[in-house]
């Protein structure tokens, strides 16, 4: 059997498949889009995007309105750009990259003053797209025609000229016009833009051509680079033949050849190729895989609506699965019948053997219809009958929602879960698990009336009981969990820390003073918190969030001692003194005695609120986190006794440092007993 090899660069490059996925997701999206001139040089992606609901239109004036306009692979001139901009059209720029940098060089050289000549073929998208970005650009698409403009226009010679080229134009077409340039100009700069991807394409399709019997050219008619490919390969292998697709290939006893070799230009798709092999493996088969017995015996094989076959896949197409099934039918299995599952024909690969269901004989057409699902739901009711009976678990994707409940695809089976066994709150939708995949348990099989109730309720239920069983049995005092915010209230936040919800008492959320959870938290947030309480009893938890070395009494009494002067914020002012800010969370009070060396009849003559002053530390009360300063004692000469300061400021008020942040409102005619 001849040896198929397929050239390992052959197919997309990296600008085709990025202009051909923006152009694929736009229209599974469901965005109003169209390309201006087919997104790439092959018909049937231009097809398949047009059926996605992004066709291509001519130009600028017959984007619809409100399209968003994409820019196709091949670049744009900037008069496309200006039409756009002058319209208020949209766009979304899907030029390959390579070619955007020679546009960026032609633009930045021409506004230099250089003159600009492109190598490459003149009508080609992508020439006129780089041309567009000047004006007067010289086009040559040989050594010839470069010779030729050179004699034409001898004053080039004694210009600045810029020279690049198209991304797919043959190697041995840019170095003759190189060559032939250089032998008369001296003043010029050679960029060579031929893209990689390009100049390794074609050298592998010489060194597969060279050691083929046949090679197979595949690339849309009026792709610049699979013509390329097809001159490469003619120079190299006796047999060269060009498609656009598998139903091109002729009628050619490939079997004949020992090797065959397969190459693609840059615009043609993954499926095309495999497509393309898949048939001339199926044809090498049919001309030296069977005698003459054997195939009139597959040509008289019957097949019937029903029966189970087993068969190869030989290519996977974007609207079905073809199979062979060793007969002269040709086997098809629409995505629809493959699986509920969207994503279900991607687990397939071409060379899979796959097991279905006969849906439909055309004689006619030689064609059998088959079906993957249809074979998965027969074996599918044994399944969900022992899953009823064993208790356990199945796994299904949400296809439908209707007013009843949800409609879940198992085991190709559609069963119906009722709106109360969903799991999900009577407030939420039940759109919101469509198209998930979800665990339940089944509760019902009636096959005489093909009727399978199931619950996905329960099934989550026994997850949390059991979550919550393990939350128990470790949890202790003083352990971290990372949680989820289920819910806030004003005095605290419901947290999940893996099944069981704990609550943070606001007084647990911060040193410093908070009026409601909400400052600190929202729901649905990830937190980590630890355990302070436990009531096994009333499987009650109660939890931390601030942390110690948070505590704005620690580190203020790590950074402060008695004596040490520190610069604070005043905060609040009363008739007996002004609290001061030491640290955030940390406030001092200043007895009224203690702002100067003179008399005072008012805090307010002497300081006001948001004045930063320095003041001394004259005594600490480390038991009740109290602190007394003084500014007097900073006047040269009056520095008072810490006793006396600490003994006046007891006499109007306490000195307030509570590191929860709570206030003490004091009035002016409490006494200190009262105040407390």
């Amino acid at each position: 059997m001849p040896e198929i090899q397929v050239a390992e660069s052959a197919g997309f490059c990296f600008g085709v498949r990025r202009a051909v996925d923006i152009a694929e997701k736009l229209g599974k999206d469901g965005v109003n889009a169209c390309t201006i001139g087919p997104i790439i040089h092959n018909a049937h992606v231009v097809t398949h995007l047009e059926k996605l609901g992004v066709p291509s239109v001519d130009n600028v004036e017959s984007v619809p309105k409100g399209a968003l306009a994409v820019i196709r692979s091949h670049g744009v001139a900037e008069s496309v750009y200006r039409a756009l901009e002058e319209r208020g059209i949209e766009y979304t720029d899907a030029t390959c990259p390579y070619v955007m940098r020679i546009h960026n060089i032609v633009k930045e050289k021409y506004s230099e003053g250089f003159n600009i000549i492109i190598v490459g073929k003149k009508e080609h998208p992508e020439v006129l797209g780089i041309a567009g970005q000047c004006e007067n650009a010289e086009i040559v698409g040989s050594g010839e025609e470069m010779s030729e403009l050179l004699k034409k226009h001898e004053n080039l010679c004694a210009k600045r000229v810029c020279v690049v080229a198209q991304t797919t134009i043959g190697r041995k077409i840019w170095e003759s016009c190189v060559k032939n340039l250089k032998k008369v100009c001296t003043n010029c700069e050679i960029f060579d833009t031929i893209c990689l991807a390009t100049h390794k394409r074609q050298t592998e399709a010489a060194s597969l051509a060279a050691k083929s019997d046949v090679m197979v050219v595949i690339g849309d008619r009026t792709s610049s680079n699979t013509q390329e490919l097809v001159e490469i390969c003619r120079a190299h292998c006796p047999e060269v033949i060009r498609v656009e697709n598998a139903e091109e290939l002729p009628s050619f006893d490939f079997s004949k050849a020992k090797r065959i070799g397969i190459t693609a230009g840059a615009s043609t798709p993954d499926w095309i190729i495999k497509e393309v092999k898949g048939k001339m493996s199926e044809e090498i088969k049919n001309f030296e895989g069977e005698s003459f017995e054997e195939m009139l015996l597959n040509s008289l094989k019957t097949f019937n609506n029903g029966d189970k076959v087993v068969g190869v896949i030989t290519a996977i197409t974007p609207s079905d699965i073809q199979v062979d099934l060793g007969a002269k039918y040709a086997g098809y299995i629409p995505y629809s019948e493959v699986s509920d599952d969207a994503d279900a024909a991607s687990k397939y690969k071409v060379g899979d053997e796959i097991e279905c269901s006969v849906v439909r004989v055309n004689d006619v057409e030689g064609i059998i219809t088959l079906s993957k699902k249809r074979l998965d739901a027969i074996k599918g009711w044994d399944d969900v009958e022992l899953a009823r009976q064993d208790k356990t678990t199945v796994e299904g994707t949400v296809i439908d929602v209707n007013a009843g409940g949800v409609i879940v695809s198992v085991r190709g089976l559609h069963v119906f879960v009722p709106a109360s066994q969903t799991g999900l709150p009577k407030s939420a939708e039940m759109t919101e698990i469509l198209k998930k995949k979800v665990q339940l348990k089944i509760k019902e099989v009636n096959r005489a009336r093909r009727r399978i109730v199931g619950s996905i309720r329960e099934v989550a239920f026994e997850a949390r009981r059991e979550a919550i069983e393990r939350v128990w049995a470790d949890i202790e005092v003083g352990k971290v969990y990372k949680g989820v915010v289920r819910s806030l209230t004003s005095y605290g936040a419901f947290v999940d820390i893996g099944g069981v919800d704990g609550m943070v008492h606001i007084s647990e959320m911060s040193w410093t003073r908070i009026a409601h959870p909400s400052e600190m938290f929202k729901e649905g947030q990830e937190i980590e918190v630890f355990v302070t309480a436990l009531d096994a009893e009333k499987k009650k938890i109660s939890l931390g969030y601030r942390k110690a070395e948070d505590n704005p009494w620690t580190k203020f009494t790590s950074a402060y001692n008695v004596d040490d002067v520190a610069k604070v914020k005043i905060v609040k002012l009363m008739p007996f003194g002004a609290f001061a800010e030491i640290l955030p969370g940390v406030d001092g009070l200043i007895h009224i005695s203690q702002l100067t060396n003179s008399h005072v009849a008012k805090v307010a003559d002497v300081v006001k609120e948001g004045d930063e002053v320095e003041a001394k530390i004259t005594a600490i009360d480390e038991e009740n986190k109290k602190v007394s300063l003084s500014m007097r004692a900073l006047i040269p000469g009056e520095e008072a006794p810490a006793e006396d300061v600490a003994e006046e400021a007891a006499d109007d008020a306490d000195a307030v440092v509570a590191t929860s942040g709570e206030e003490v409102d004091i009035l002016p005619e409490e006494t200190a007993e009262d105040a407390e």
